[in-house]
């Protein structure tokens, strides 16, 4: 098989693998902030339970989440030498900041969110518990500022030629905050809630079902399931706007998104249809004439650029992005549709009264991440043959010394590893869910000792 193919089903592995646990901490940081939060409040102890259960669910995702994302970038190394050299000033420092200001940050005051009930005051713990959601959040900031600067460069300029040829920043704010980065972070992080929120509303829900930790539960599933409408009907928006952006930053894709291919014409919104990419068509399609164009334009009959207004070199593969795109809008619908049905219910008072209902918040788990991933796939899958829009070629990012058989053999190493890791972490997931939250039973609660014990000590 081809050295290139090879080196790009390897990294689209172990990102993809990897993608499974920073949305679930982010998700989980943001509730633990709720959770703890309406602990301090009322002194409520089943706050408590819920908070230091679903803080050792956190640590687990964050613990996997650190180990399968170490080996993506070696692979920058490895395999895409020529890449890291073109874009290691760029890429390199919204790393840096990640690891400096983000990752530093989550995982020093993880230590206090983990092991510090009992051994700092309550309002410290809290704050070590925002420190870590944030942190979590903060992350995924520079992570999707390198990303996005890919898509959209800005704040540079290039130096050398040929095989020396590199992008140096001129502007560091100017790349941060290049033309896709706000609404691609935005997007992320409504993607990212929604994975947290339905982990937990989904956990609960099977909690209700079995008739075991019931009031914790419902608790839970109200605090998660607001997260959720809010997240849903933001990623809508935030969707809207970066549609809008990828029209006039990558109108390539935009055509791929909807197998637009005739720039003279309006653009209809397919609902679904596959793609004969030879005969330029979408068969068995059903679409709403013109709605792209008044999406991006407000004008149904204002034309859209269409994939002929690029040479055929400069196209993305079109089916495999318009399917992965379509299906993620789906689920995006379908989440606002769970969770709106969900606020529906806790507003007449029967959020817990449905059986069928709970049994699809269980496995609803599955929706935000089959739509992270889906969604990243048609991202960048999207912008090929670029692996730096419109500057650097795929095909040209390589390393020079790397045979396919070195690569096939590292891949065929990660599907095991990975494979392993993810076995255990469903088996330790599974452990935690099946023993459910520790009740505190001390006659006097945990936070009445905490405040007792710190106000001595003042």
């Amino acid at each position: 098989m081809d050295v290139e193919i090879l080196a790009r089903l390897q990294f689209a592995f172990t990102i993809a693998f990897h993608y499974i646990y920073p949305p679930l901490s982010i998700g989980l940081g943001v509730l633990l902030v709720f959770m703890e939060g309406m602990y301090l409040k009322t002194g409520d102890k089943i706050y408590e339970t819920m908070t230091r259960f679903w803080v050792k669910v956190f640590a687990l995702t964050f613990a996997v989440g650190v180990a399968t994302g170490i080996v993506m970038e070696f692979e920058f190394g490895t395999n895409w030498a020529t890449y890291s050299r073109y874009v290691g000033d760029i890429f390199g420092s919204a790393l840096a900041a990640e690891g400096i200001f983000a990752f530093f940050l989550e995982s020093g005051f993880l230590a206090i969110l983990v092991f510090g009930w009992n051994k700092v005051s309550p309002k410290i713990h809290f704050l070590s518990t925002i420190m870590v959601s944030f942190g979590s959040m903060l992350s995924a900031v520079w992570i999707v500022v390198a990303n996005s600067w890919q898509q959209t460069p800005a704040g540079y300029h290039i130096v050398g030629e040929g095989l020396e040829a590199r992008a140096e920043i001129t502007d560091f704010w100017e790349m941060v905050f290049n033309p896709s980065s706000i609404d691609r972070l935005s997007h992320v992080l409504s993607g990212a809630w929604l994975a947290g929120a339905f982990l937990v509303i989904s956990v609960s829900a099977f909690y209700i079902i079995k008739k075991r930790h019931v009031e914790i539960s419902k608790k839970a599933l109200k605090i998660a399931l607001s997260l959720a409408i809010f997240a849903s009907l933001f990623q809508l928006f935030t969707g809207h706007n970066s549609a809008q952006g990828v029209a006039e930053t990558q109108p390539a894709k935009l055509a791929a998104f909807e197998a637009h291919f005739d720039s003279s014409a309006a653009a209809p919104l397919y609902l679904f249809g596959w793609v004969n990419e030879d005969e330029q068509e979408v068969k068995f399609g059903v679409a709403i004439p013109g709605m792209l164009s008044y999406l991006i334009y407000g004008d149904a009959s204002r034309p859209v650029t269409g994939l002929n207004a690029f040479p055929e070199d400069e196209r993305p593969p079109v089916n495999i992005v318009f399917q992965t795109y379509h299906l993620m809008v789906a689920i995006g619908m379908l989440l606002i549709a769970i969770s709106l049905f969900g606020a529906f219910l806790w507003w007449r008072g029967k959020l817990f009264d449905y059986k069928w209902y709970l049994y699809a918040l269980v496995f609803a788990v599955l929706l935000p991440q089959i739509a992270n991933q889906i969604g990243w796939i048609s991202a960048e899958v999207g912008r090929q043959p670029w692996i730096v829009y419109g500057l650097l070629r795929t095909s040209e990012a390589l390393s020079k010394a790397v045979d396919a058989n070195q690569v096939l053999f590292s891949l065929i190493l990660f599907i095991v590893i990975y494979l392993f890791l993810f076995v255990l972490f469903i088996y330790l997931l599974n452990e935690k869910i099946q023993k459910g939250p520790e009740h505190v039973d001390e006659t006097l609660d945990t936070y009445t000792q905490q405040k007792q014990i710190f106000s001595t000590k003042n």
